[in-house]
């Protein structure tokens, strides 16, 4: 029980707050959805709406997702080594900012206690190297920055691009609620789930960290991070954040070579609100609705799948400082439902890539949980692409995911097919 003195200071704060001492806070809402960033050759971003997320002085998101959409060339810092052109290049199914059918490099090395290690890679016949990261660029400005693969280096992996519709809801949940899932999935899988929540630390607040929730890797927590480390590791521009180049060869440009605009502001910082704005990804509707597709949600979460594609997340309230205290939560991001189908921590469910990045070595063996919504969008699934149907992607899933596996092996044939009725109505 609350002593009277404490009970005088809860009062006094929240009337200091302008709120009643015993108000309950409001009801979250359902977070807006919707393919509403059409990509467009003319006037891009012009059909275009967002979450309702507020603009910084001068800014549109009409512009915001223009300069997403802009390509690079060496005048404007691309490469030496990059991926793309543009952030669409990657992320445009159906609409600027969902997933597609790239996928990007990653490598390394055991050493010899077991330990995975970044590779050094040769380039310019062997005059210098790129070292310091697992990603390896398809492409370069210029011959002597191509890369090539080593022999030694044979842990590989292909990764593909990831969608990004809705990451601002993403980036509003709050710590506690990852971790409160990570506990509960023992529970609910008899000890066989048990997702890991990693502190990562974010480029805009150094010596801080929060717990990743972006890229299959969860190695990053803040969105502006993750734009920042994307824009050199796929189109090799550097920015404040990231303000060294990994060659300097066929470099035409100074670092960093994203600066401020007429509003202050850089790409990074369009990119982020870009991101932040769009709406989540909606479920097709009819077919949401279709018995079959109803039954299918009742098996899916009846054999286990749930527990690790959690159907519903709440964001934290808006006004929140995250990031290191970098970023509040809007209005338009917080207090909202939203339904990801997705834990957004790391698993071992026999599909690793043997990749160790922002994590313990820990996680060699572990990748994010696919979130699943936007799924009826992707023509080839899980993080290499390699399933080629949903029934092919469910059955590779071994490790924590081995009951639930069997689980769906012994359906019957028409409760398959209803499960995947459901999965495309995602």
């Amino acid at each position: 029980m609350k002593s009277r003195s404490t009970v005088a200071v809860f009062v006094w704060i929240a009337l200091q707050a302008g709120q009643s001492a015993y108000a309950t806070p409001p009801p979250a809402t359902e977070a807006p959805t919707g393919f509403d960033t059409p990509t467009l050759i003319a006037n891009p971003g012009s059909k275009s709406t967002s979450n309702g997320i507020a603009q910084p002085a001068g800014d549109t998101y009409a512009h915001d997702q223009q300069v997403y959409e802009s390509q690079k060339d060496v005048t404007t810092g691309l490469g030496p080594v990059f991926n793309a052109r543009a952030c669409a290049e990657c992320h445009q199914n159906p609409v600027s900012g969902g997933a597609s059918q790239f996928t990007e490099l990653r490598i390394g090395h055991r050493d010899a206690t077991g330990m995975f290690v970044n590779p050094t890679i040769p380039i310019d016949d062997g005059a210098a190297s790129i070292t310091g990261r697992s990603i390896v660029n398809d492409r370069a400005v210029v011959p002597e920055a191509q890369e090539h693969i080593p022999a030694t280096e044979n842990v590989r992996a292909l990764r593909a691009a990831l969608n990004t519709l809705g990451d601002g809801f993403v980036e509003a949940i709050d710590d506690t609620t990852l971790t409160a899932i990570a506990a509960e999935q023992p529970r609910r899988s008899h000890g066989l789930i048990h997702g890991e929540p990693i502190e990562v630390p974010m480029f805009e607040a150094p010596g801080l960290t929060r717990i990743g929730r972006f890229g299959w890797k969860d190695q990053h927590s803040s969105l502006l991070s993750f734009v920042a480390d994307a824009y050199l590791n796929e189109m090799g521009i550097t920015s404040r954040l990231r303000p060294k180049d990994t060659t300097t060869i066929g470099k035409v440009t100074q670092d960093p070579e994203d600066v401020p605009d007429a509003l202050g502001l850089e790409d990074i910082d369009h990119f982020t609100q870009f991101i932040r704005g769009t709406k989540a990804p909606p479920r097709d509707a009819k077919l949401a609705a279709s018995a079959a597709a109803v039954a299918g949600e009742h098996i899916f979460n009846a054999i286990g799948c749930g527990v690790c594609h959690v159907d519903k997340i709440v964001t934290a309230p808006a006004g929140t400082l995250i990031d290191g205290g970098m970023f509040t939560v809007p209005a338009s991001l917080g207090n909202k439902i939203i339904h990801p189908y997705g834990d957004f921590l790391m698993h071992d469910i026999g599909t690793g890539d043997g990749i160790v990045q922002a994590g313990p070595q820990d996680t060699a063996n572990k990748l994010r949980t696919a979130p699943l919504w936007g799924l009826r969008m992707r023509p080839r699934y899980m993080h290499d692409l390699r399933s080629l149907t949903l029934t092919d992607a469910i059955e590779r899933h071994r490790g924590e995911a081995e009951l639930v596996n069997l689980e769906f092996r012994l359906l019957s044939a028409s409760e398959k097919q209803e499960l995947l009725t459901f999965l495309n109505s995602l």
